[in-house]
Formats: C-alpha cells, structure tokens, sequence
C-alpha cells in the first residue's frame, strides 16, 4: 500500500550558488536513503529560495521485510579443542548475537557457521525522522551557520516544517522546529502562514501566493520573457546559463525587467560592463545591432502592479558600480602598464615572484620563438628582430595589469584588461592580441589565440607553470588537479595541432632545462602524452600504437594518429588485420634497433622475390602524407598472404631462417616508423 509523501524545508533564503553546485548530490542522497530503508519510490526534488521540497506520489506505507543470510568461517577452524577461536568469536560479534545462537550450514562441502537474521519491515511514518535528519546531514554546502542556542549547523535557520502522507501530519522535530500543517507564501503577498488541509492544494495555495514551486517552469517563464522583450525592443539578451541558473534558485516569482544606464558609461571596455553588471547585480547584458547596449535586464523577485519602481532602483544601483569601474579605467589609462611590484607578489614557493615567473617566461618564449621563426616572419610580415623585441614586451607587460585597479576589483578580468591598455597606449597588434590571449584556450572546445605569436606566449606560459609545478613536486594525482595542469597540457596540444607547429617534447624540455632544479622528466613526459588520449579523438589503440612507436613530437603523433584512424575504422580493415598482427608476431623477439640484413641470394622462392620487390617498391616511394605511406603498407597484404601460404619463416636453415624473418621484421618496422601495429586492436 502506498501513499503520497510531502516534505516542505522552509528556510531562510538560500544562497544560490552553494545551493546549485550540491543540487544533484541532494537529490542523490535522498535516493540513497529512500534505497537503504527498503522504501524505493520515485520522487521529485523541488526548491525556492525558501524552501526545500521533497514530493512522492506513491511511497509504500512499510518497509519490505529482509532476510540476511551470513556464512562464517569452517567449524573446524571456528572451534578448536572445544573452545571458540577469535575467528567463532569475530563472526558472533559480527552476527550481533553470543556464539551459542549461532547455527550450522554447508558451504561449498564444508560445514561452516550460519546465522540467518529476519528483519520485519517498519512503518513509514515511524523512520521519516531519522531519514530526513540524514538527508539533511549529507547536505554539503560548506559554509554552514548556527543560530539562536542551538550547536547543530545548517545552510541557514530553518523555520518551519511540513511533513505529511497524504493529509496526516507527521510528528517530527528538526532543529528544534515541529512538522505542523503550515506553509509560507511570497512575502509580499503575506507574512503569515497558511494552514494547507489537504496537500492536493499545496503547489495551488503557492501559486496563488506568487511562489512557483518548479524551478524548470521559473526558468521556462523567464526564458519566455527575454524572448518578448527581444522581440518589442529588438535587442539580443546574453542568455549566461549559469546566471540563469542562479536567478532561478533567487526568485520564487521572478519577472523580467529592461533597464537602462547613462551611454558615458560605455567608454568602458564592454567585459568591464558585463563583469560589473552579472558579478555584483546578477543583471543580464543587452546588445544591439551586435553591439553592447546601455541597458540590462534584471529578473525581480517582486509582486507589484507598477515595475517602474523596481526598474528605476536597480538603474540608481547600477550607475555607482559603474562609475568606480570608470574612474579605475581612467586612473589606470594615466599609469600605463608597469611590472613594478610584481616582485613583492609570489607566484609560488620556491618558484619564486611573479617577476621570476615572468623571466622563465622570456627565456622559454625567445626559444620557442626560435623554432617556428620563418612561420612566424611568413604570418606577421616582420622581421626576425621585429619579433624577438615584439615577443620580449608581450611577455613582459602580460601581467602587468595584475597591479591595475581594475584587475583588483574584477582579477578575472586579467590579461583582458592589460589588453585595452596596451592598444590605448598604441602597442604593437601582436603584442596586445598576445596579452590579451595568453591563457587561451580557457578550457575544452574554447576559443585559441589567433596567431602562432599569441600561441608561443600561451605555451611559453602553460609550459613555465608546468615544468615549474612538476620541478617542485606539485604534480596531479587521481581526480585532484589544483593547479589545472592537465587543462594547460589540453591547450598546448591544441595549439600545436592548429598551426600545425613541430612540438618535440624531448626536445622543448631540453630547452629548459637549466630554469628549473632537477625533476622527474620522463614522470613530466608521460603526463603529457596521456592529454593526448584525452584530446585526439580515435581508437584508444589507435593513440596507443602511435605512442608506441616511440613519437614524441606532438603535431606528428596527431597526424599519424588521424591517418591510422582513417583507415582502422574502414569496415574492410579487420578482415585484413590479421595479416598484419601475424607480421607483428613474428617480429616480437627481433631488436628492430639493429640492421635488419635481407639477402636476395638466400631467397628460395619467386614469392620471396615478390614479396621484397613489392617492400622496396612501397618504401622508396615520396609519399604526402602518413595515410598514404600506411596505405602503401597495408597494401603489401596480397603478397604477405601468399607468402604466409606458401613459404615456411622457421626453417631449419639458420642463415635462410634469420633472413626470412628480416624481411618480415623489416615491414614491421617501417610500420613502427609510424605506429607499433601490434597495439592495435578492432
């Protein structure tokens, strides 16, 4: 027999963003809960700012009945010499009982210690307490409060309780606070409680009270709104998800509203705007004809006739944040860019100052500059001298605004805003572009720099914190990435891949090397090369294969991971394969290191003769690409075939055997050039 379940948490207003980040987590708890009591059911997990919810259309009014069953240790090595061994007595305890209310049973053709426990399910109503105190206590949210006299914590006071199966109230005390039959509507609509008889009526006597109790219909209405304002305003609203999201969990009956702010303000760089607008007011931005807009929208909580009012007090807000932001503008304009003081600033110990940071940072950005300078000269049209004094500055005013004002108030805004000053104070466009993109790309799938110069500073500045991090033994570990080391790696292949650059990591790591105090290379490499599983998307054998062959450079692990790919995933490619893992097979006990003689004098057979012809055809031959080197390859599968049919490799012959299995070795490693093709598996 089932029966329906409401449980109403009524609050103080949550704050928002704690709220979000553990939302599936409290949903998963109560999941787990419902699982541990024997009362599976379905459920729907509401919230408000002021409220916690939990909704069951049908939970069984009793739990399942269980029976346990526990196998314990053998008899004979339970009891010895008629006395009870720590092992009888470790499964008594763990039964819960005195060992003489153990039983006897066989297992697997011994008899062994048996104890069978029944447990008769309990009511519903009787376990409600203790699982809504442990759904409560698994609510992480980190910081908690304490009030009145009370020494347990939660997110915020909690003020009233509702917990009912179907219309009967449930006896319960959380907090200090008893269930009763009592809900709180919006504010504004009423500070009184409301005594709900029968819960039918309960998301009603909400909506009447200007509270709407589902989070997705909330964001559905204001969805719904920015799409009219859109429309009678012809303005583009930025739809952020995440301040969305947040607006969601703040408004119980939200209303979207468009504002306006004075146009002097958008001398203003319009990231400032929008940091201003959505960090301190949880405003939206406007743009119009692809421009941003001086207006906003603001989603109000509030129930009113006249949103005049509303609107008018969120513009006289708005207008001193933006003031401040304009006048730290102004005064930074007047400084200009200056890295004096970021030798007072550690970047980390041991590793030094930002300044120190800065310095690796030139030395390893000249250097990697060095490699792709004729690329670099092609793409800029400057000079090799041009570009080094252009890569010096780039490098040595990147942080500069670090010391800003603006960066001070919004540090999220670092790099973009060094930006702005530099092209107001007419710096070179390599150099404020390269400012401006030095932690590009920002996570998976964003935006990279747009040109190998801004490249070379975001390596040079992902490699320095890596190399750095990894010298003083600050390396990732399982899931625990502080320091973000695996999303600089992301970004670094990322950009080799796009701009087609020859990254050897040997080789860059030992242009380095004397910046940092000896540390783990290899430990460092294979850190590395484990991103590429992680960005290339192909078989993991295929990856695997490539890595094999011992490539390190990454642009090429790339290409011949796309190539390989292209033709593992062929449907006709199985079929052949084995061909190609018997060549394997036979090669395995061969140092590939060595030169691999073939004498043609030693050949046997015209299908020998065949098969060496066709190898040497196939090697000789310029190829475009690694696809079509891999495919002149494969294509030496007819002629393999044949041979495997009709010539013997382990002949008695030594000189004839060795000579044989050269060849084969021989095809293998021109394969290996490219991937170990053992790896590979289909």
């Amino acid at each position: 027999m089932t029966k329906s379940l409401l449980i109403e948490i009524g609050v103080e207003e949550l704050p928002a963003i704690p709220l979000l980040k553990i939302l599936k987590n409290i949903e998963k708890s109560w999941a787990d809960i419902l699982k541990e009591y024997r009362l599976d059911s379905e459920f729907e997990f509401l919230y408000t700012p002021r409220r916690l919810v939990l909704l069951h259309k049908d939970i069984p009014l009793k739990q399942q009945d269980s029976i346990t069953e526990l196998f314990g240790p053998p008899i004979s090595v339970a009891i010895r010499d008629g006395e009870i061994t720590r092992a009888g007595d470790g499964f008594a305890r763990k039964c819960g009982v005195s060992f003489d209310k153990l039983d006897r049973a066989t297992k697997n053709g011994r008899e062994v210690l048996y104890f069978k426990r029944e447990e008769i399910g309990k009511d519903t109503k009787e376990l409600l307490e203790e699982m809504i105190k442990k759904w409560i206590a698994s609510m992480s949210f980190g910081k908690m409060m304490r009030w009145g006299d009370r020494r347990d914590e939660f997110i915020r006071p909690i003020r009233w309780l509702q917990v009912r199966l179907d219309n009967e109230s449930i006896d319960i005390t959380i907090f200090g606070v008893k269930s009763d039959t009592k809900t709180f509507v919006h504010r504004v609509v009423s500070f009184e409680p409301i005594n709900l008889k029968v819960i039918n009526e309960y998301e009603n006597i909400l909506r009447d009270g200007k509270v709407i109790l589902y989070p997705k219909e909330r964001e559905e209405i204001i969805v719904s709104q920015f799409d009219s304002l859109e429309e009678r305003h012809n303005i583009k609203i930025e739809r952020d998800k995440s301040l969305l999201d947040e607006v969601v969990a703040i408004t119980e009956n939200p209303k979207a509203l468009l504002g306006t702010f004075d146009k002097s303000f958008l001398e203003l760089p319009p990231e400032v705007i929008i940091a201003s607008m959505k960090e301190h007011q949880r405003y939206f931005p406007v743009f119009k004809d692809n421009r941003l807009s001086n207006q906003f929208i603001v989603v109000s909580n509030g129930v009113t006739d006249d949103y005049s009012k509303i609107i008018a007090g969120n513009e006289r807000v708005l207008k001193p944040r933006l003031s401040d932001a304009l006048f730290f503008y102004r005064n930074d304009l007047k400084r200009g860019l200056s890295t004096n003081g970021l030798e007072k600033i550690t970047f980390m110990d041991s590793l030094g100052s930002l300044k120190d940071k800065i310095d690796r940072e030139k030395a390893i950005s000249l250097r990697v500059l060095g490699l792709y300078m004729d690329r670099v000269e092609e793409e800029s049209n400057k000079s090799s001298k041009e570009l080094v004094m252009l890569m010096e500055e780039a490098v040595e005013l990147a942080k500069a605004d670090l010391t800003s004002e603006m960066v001070y108030e919004f540090t999220e805004l670092q790099g973009l805003m060094g930006y702005y000053y530099a092209k107001a104070l007419r710096k070179d466009s390599l150099v404020f572009n390269a400012i401006k993109e030095q932690y590009y790309p920002l996570g998976d799938g964003a935006k990279l720099p747009s040109s190998i110069f801004s490249s070379i500073l975001s390596i040079s500045i992902k490699l320095d914190t890596l190399i750095g991090l990894f010298s003083i033994g600050k390396i990732p570990t399982g899931s625990k990435d502080p320091f973000a080391l695996r999303r600089a790696v992301n970004g670094i292949i990322r950009m080799v891949i796009e701009y087609d650059l020859d990254f050897n990591i040997d080789n860059i790591l030992e242009l380095t090397k004397e910046l940092y105090r000896d540390y783990n290379r290899e430990k460092l490499i294979d850190f590395i090369l484990e991103r590429v599983y992680k960005i290339l998307d192909a078989n993991p054998s295929v990856i695997s294969a490539v890595l094999s062959s011992g490539e390190r450079d990454i642009n090429k692990i790339a290409k011949k991971v796309d190539a390989l790919n292209s033709i593992v995933t062929q449907k006709s490619f199985k079929e052949q394969f084995s061909t190609f893992k018997r060549v394997a097979n036979i090669s395995k006990d061969i140092d590939l290191n060595q030169e691999l003689i073939i004498n043609a004098m030693l050949f046997q057979d015209s299908i020998e003769n065949k098969l060496y012809n066709r190898y040497i055809e196939v090697i000789s031959k310029d190829y475009s690409s690694y696809k079509d080197r891999l495919n002149g390859l494969f294509s030496l599968k007819n002629e393999l075939d044949r041979y495997f049919d009709n010539i013997m490799v382990n002949v008695e012959d030594r000189s004839i055997r060795e000579n044989r299995k050269n060849m084969i070795a021989s095809i293998y490693k021109s394969f290996r050039e490219i991937a170990d093709i053992k790896e590979i598996s289909i």
